[in-house]
């Protein structure tokens, strides 16, 4: 049993004992509650100003918005740059917005058009950060220890996901919005503690690729002409459009479905992150990712959805949330693990940026959708929509993905870019 034990724990947990991917989860651990409590304060914040789930929507969306449209761009700058650089601006300025956020609530002069171009300018931070913290993953630790990696990062996100939402709903019933944008200001300052202490030599940094012309469109072409990355990508697009939408679908339910307040989204939002926990910490120790997997864990996915949108009680949605949550956990980690093992590097940012469009660019067209949905039917038919469009997905990829085998596409169209020294690169 002890032997048992000890397996799990080292191969679970074997990309920690890369240093710097270490002091990578120390900083997130920090900073991630603080970005959930800011998501549970900002949802809420634009209920108490409106009371509408179409204007949620449009907050949602407005964040996502430059994603869509620059999102593919961010991904051309982050094979050009160093990526740890690259974090120091955007963790920097993403919590510089936070403490701007939290200052003009603590004074009570924020209004909703303020809201509107802070999520804007967070979405375009996004749009660089997002591929950069991705790829910087296996900078870290290598392709072999990728994908155990990614899931403990995913599964530590969602173990933010219960942390943040809970301190959330106590602050918020106790002191207020403000705090929660003010302390997720301050967590982004252990981010740039531990980007500073990381050993530059022991990053397995990729060359930079040299700015030229027609990258971006180099990029669309070469996902376009590789079927694996295609086809996973069209498979997030359909569910990063109308199902990852929980910020517009649960404040709904919370208020109009189950009569609650911000403590309900929090459960809902902290429910559906302890099942996330579960299943990154027993999918982590699996080295292997297969298109059969993705696939099946889309349906499993959307059949989750659907039981949580009927879910009689509160209490049964909130079980239902867990289960949501481990298909989620599942469904993003194997994506992003084959996508990136499966792109050259020297083409991985960009093909990593094309995930990010399609799993967050994707919310300025669904979240006002699913928003409309909630508020003029009824938020069970918008978490009903979410389901629906993750099991469409799924047959998607049983039509085009099932029988496919990995021959490392990528490999073939495209020389890899050397793996240089860091000492070669500034």
């Amino acid at each position: 049993m002890n032997n048992y034990i000890k397996k799990f724990g080292s191969s679970t947990f074997s990309s920690l004992k890369v240093r710097n991917f270490r002091l990578y989860l120390i900083g997130q651990s920090i900073s991630l509650p603080g970005t959930w409590m800011q998501t549970i304060g900002q949802a809420w914040l634009v209920l108490k100003i409106t009371n509408s789930g179409t204007a949620l929507g449009l907050v949602t969306a407005l964040q996502f918005l430059p994603i869509l449209f620059f999102g593919a761009m961010g991904g051309v700058i982050a094979d050009r740059l160093p990526k740890r650089k690259i974090l120091y601006y955007t963790q920097g300025f993403s919590g510089l917005l936070a403490l701007i956020l939290g200052i003009l609530v603590a004074a009570n002069v924020i209004q909703l058009w303020m809201i509107y171009i802070l999520a804007a300018s967070l979405g375009l931070i996004n749009a660089i950060d997002n591929p950069t913290r991705r790829t910087f993953v296996l900078e870290m630790v290598g392709s072999k220890e990728l994908r155990n990696a990614i899931t403990l990062f995913s599964t530590e996100f969602n173990l933010s996901r219960v942390i943040g939402p809970a301190i959330a709903g106590g602050i918020i019933a106790a002191f207020g919005l403000a705090p929660c944008f003010l302390i997720n200001a301050a967590s982004y300052v252990a981010i740039m503690i531990c980007l500073f202490m990381m050993r530059k030599e022991e990053l397995l940094v990729v060359e930079p690729v040299k700015k030229a012309k027609g990258q971006l469109r180099e990029g669309l072409k070469y996902v376009n002409n590789t079927p694996l990355l295609r086809n996973v990508l069209l498979m997030m697009a359909i569910i990063g459009t109308l199902t990852y939408e929980f910020q517009v679908n649960l404040p709904l339910v919370a208020k109009f479905t189950f009569m609650g307040g911000a403590e309900y989204f929090a459960f809902l939002n902290s429910a559906m992150g302890i099942g996330a926990v579960v299943g990154g910490l027993a999918t982590a120790s699996r080295k292997k990712t297969t298109t059969r997997g993705l696939i099946k864990t889309a349906l499993g996915f959307g059949a989750a959805i659907l039981i949580a949108s009927l879910a009689p009680s509160f209490h049964i949605a909130l079980f239902a949330m867990v289960i949501v949550g481990v298909f989620s956990i599942i469904f993003t980690s194997q994506g992003d693990t084959l996508l990136q093992l499966e792109s050259a590097p020297n083409m991985r940012s960009r093909v990593v940026a094309l995930w990010s469009v399609a799993f967050l660019g994707s919310t300025p067209i669904g979240g006002p959708i699913i928003g409309w949905i909630g508020e003029y039917a009824s938020p069970r038919w918008s978490l009903a929509t979410s389901g629906i469009a993750a099991i469409i997905a799924g047959i998607f990829g049983l039509v085009t993905l099932w029988n496919y085998t990995s021959k490392k596409a990528a490999q073939e169209i495209l020389k890899p870019a050397p793996v240089v020294e860091q000492n070669k690169v500034s």
